[in-house]
């Protein structure tokens, strides 16, 4: 009987990790979406060497108070950046090893590279990439670990990693078609199920989420009250800073005052982009209750412009400088160098500003969504071409144009191909594409091709290829990239038609090879409205 009584006396005390009574202190550093910007910018600012040194700042006060810290990242690590991309992002997954990351969630950006490239990065990395929602197709196994258990001070951490279902029209779908991305939520589910059914229960769940900040509050709406503790997201850039209301600050500007969104009995944390910002919020932990402390978004050494009285411009920073970490930096160094002496050589020159601001050209045509689509376009030998504004990531100023700048423009590496369509096909095509909407990523950019689209009614017409109506009986060449072809941003597949043909030229290097046969560049004559 006493051996009975003990016994049930015994088991609660394994099931929590925690001691009653006990206040811990735990302390959440978190980033997201560093897309590449190992290096700071021009003006000094970000960059994973000054990271480095406030993290460390951050842990050894975190360590004087008894605390202890965890350091996550919510996805996209890939892509933005040539000097990154040139290397397959490996200086920015060393420097995170140097800082002592300690989870990553996959972002969609991470599939923009074959999964042999994916599984290489996974073992660079000292720390485990998770997706809980993205499962190997022949064998319904995960892609990469769905969670991670992290040990502070006796307390258990689960840390779920959760990816954007955007991820399989997003990314490029040669990479995953293979992969089952299932529903988010589903597959939060099912892991809070797994992690419940644990000999030890987590004292505290969290979410590495790459879904979006509105998503994130959706899956914490979804959830049952308080089924995460914390999700820290990415995907959309948001810096979520809440004013005293619960209302997120549109206005926010770097060193505010902020609190993460509360919802459901669930703090919902993003930092920006880029390593702009690295998160951080206090708890404390006691009798099985977290309590948020205190909260910040810490920019890391961003300015703001002022101008002089003599015209001057002044960039000042918005709070005390950052030094980057010197062992850290002069590793940084070497990549950013090897990168300069293959990217800085010129491709040739333009006369005016090639537009490519996200703002812009996800919006309206723009001469250098024409200009990319010509140069496919030729390079195929085809009657029209279309790109996705979402395949543009910058512009190209007026004057010497680099073949950084080129990859500036067209990070992704993907392969230009062509398909010859009836008049019928291309017309049912274009009634697709044509219509997909302003600030959606698939918003088409077109050479070869002028037509009309009203939304409100959902119809194209006057659709004329190369100055003439479109002919139901002809045959046409359209050049696209094997990332549409494939289905990319939700246009039709055109890859299982028996005509479709991947050439095998790098986007980038296409229009690199434009450049060099065609300059300079006129920009007036890939103005929108100028005649094909």
């Amino acid at each position: 009987m006493k051996k009975a009584l003990l016994a049930a006396l015994f088991l609660p005390a394994l099931a929590q990790a925690y001691q009653p009574g006990k206040t811990y202190r735990l302390t959440v550093l978190h980033t997201n979406d560093l897309h590449g910007r190992f290096w700071p910018n021009e003006h000094g600012e970000y960059g994973l060497a000054a990271h480095q040194t406030l993290v460390k700042q951050i842990k050894n006060e975190v360590k004087r108070s008894g605390g202890s810290v965890v350091l996550l990242n919510a996805g996209d690590v890939n892509t933005g950046v040539p000097e990154s991309d040139v290397h397959n992002a490996r200086p920015d997954i060393e420097a995170m090893n140097a800082i002592g990351y300690e989870a990553m969630t996959l972002g969609n950006h991470e599939f923009d590279n074959p999964l042999q490239m994916l599984a290489m990065q996974e073992k660079w990395a000292r720390f485990p990439f998770l997706s809980a929602n993205i499962r190997q197709k022949n064998s319904g196994r995960h892609l990469v670990k769905p969670y991670t258990v992290l040990r502070k001070q006796g307390l258990d951490i689960a840390v779920v990693g959760l990816t954007t279902e955007e991820t399989a029209t997003s990314a490029n779908t040669a990479y995953t078609r293979n992969l089952i991305i299932d529903p988010a939520a589903d597959s939060a589910r099912q892991t809070l199920q797994t992690l419940k059914q644990r000999k030890k229960k987590p004292d505290i769940t969290i979410a590495l989420t790459h879904l979006g900040y509105r998503s994130d509050a959706a899956l914490a709406r979804t959830l049952p009250t308080k089924s995460f503790d914390i999700i820290v997201g990415g995907h959309s850039h948001h810096t979520v800073c809440m004013d005293n209301a619960g209302r997120l600050k549109n206005n926010h500007r770097p060193g505010d005052a902020c609190r993460p969104d509360f919802q459901n009995g669930t703090w919902i944390m993003q930092a920006g982009e880029w390593g702009k910002y690295l998160g951080r919020a206090d708890f404390t932990f006691k009798n099985g209750k977290l309590a948020l402390q205190s909260y910040r978004l810490i920019p890391v050494n961003l300015k703001y412009e002022t101008e002089t009285a003599d015209g001057q411009t002044v960039r000042t920073l918005y709070q005390s400088a950052i030094r980057p970490d010197k062992q850290l930096a002069a590793k940084l160094k070497n990549y950013q160098e090897q990168a300069d002496g293959k990217l800085n050589v010129a491709v040739g020159s333009v006369n005016a500003k090639l537009e490519g601001d996200r703002a812009v050209v996800r919006r309206q045509p723009t001469n250098l969504g024409r200009l990319i689509a010509h140069a496919q376009r030729l390079r195929t030998d085809a009657d029209l071409a279309v790109m996705n504004s979402g395949g543009i990531r910058d512009s190209i100023r007026a004057g010497r144009v680099t073949y950084k700048d080129i990859l500036r423009a067209q990070p992704f590496g993907n392969l230009i191909a062509y398909v010859d369509l009836s008049g019928e096909e291309l017309a049912r095509y274009l009634h697709t594409v044509a219509l997909i909407r302003p600030e959606d990523g698939g918003f088409p950019q077109f050479d070869g091709v002028t037509l009309q689209a009203d939304y409100d009614k959902q119809r194209v017409s006057n659709i004329l290829v190369n100055g003439k109506p479109l002919e139901n009986g002809k045959t046409y060449r359209l050049s696209v990239s094997d990332y549409l072809a494939n289905g990319g941003d939700g246009y039709p597949v055109l890859s299982d038609k028996p005509s479709y043909v991947n050439t095998g030229f790098v986007d980038a290097d296409v229009l690199k090879q434009y450049f060099e046969q065609h300059s300079p560049i006129d920009a007036a004559r890939f103005a929108p409205n100028a005649r094909p």
